[in-house]
């Protein structure tokens, strides 16, 4: 079961990327000065990536766990 666990942790990586890609472009979006409706409607587009990128590297998280348990 190492491949799995190799795999989750690949997976956990890809997620924590978009968390990362997620915590940049608000901090670039907040520093540009949108106006109030701009700047809503860039945020709320970055919370489904986040979501996202939460629900990838959870998911390589419990790949490890089981790779654990089952090796």
């Amino acid at each position: 079961m190492e491949y799995l666990i190799w795999a989750g942790a690949a997976v956990s990586v890809v997620g924590l990327v978009g968390i990362l890609w997620c915590i940049i472009s608000v901090a670039q979006a907040k520093r540009a000065g949108l106006e109030d409706a701009a700047l809503r409607a860039r945020l709320q587009r970055v919370v489904v990536i986040n979501m996202a990128a939460l629900f990838v590297s959870v998911i390589g998280l419990m790949m490890v766990v089981v790779g654990i348990f089952l090796g």
